[in-house]
């Protein structure tokens, strides 16, 4: 599994849905890999920001990597009930 990702590198595997300048929402176009579980991705937030509040739906499974100056969360659907 991958310590990092590079989301500036993937951006043109990706597309830009939102941009606040403290968080960015992006649509994984691509089958990107997750870094987490190595799964591809439906979309990934990132985030600056000390506090951020989300509301997940029960059918999406979520993996959270946390670097130095920033958190990522990856969501991924579940398919047929598997996590």
């Amino acid at each position: 599994m991958a310590a990092s990702i590079d989301l500036e590198a993937l951006r043109h595997r990706l597309k830009l849905l939102r941009d606040t300048g403290e968080t960015t929402l992006l649509e994984n176009r691509d089958g990107v890999e997750c870094p987490v579980c190595d799964e591809p991705f439906d979309e990934v937030l990132e985030t600056r920001e000390r506090t951020r509040t989300l509301s997940a739906d029960e059918d999406i499974h979520l993996c959270l990597l946390r670097e130095r100056d920033k958190v990522l969360l990856f969501t991924h659907a579940r398919v047929g009930g598997l996590p």
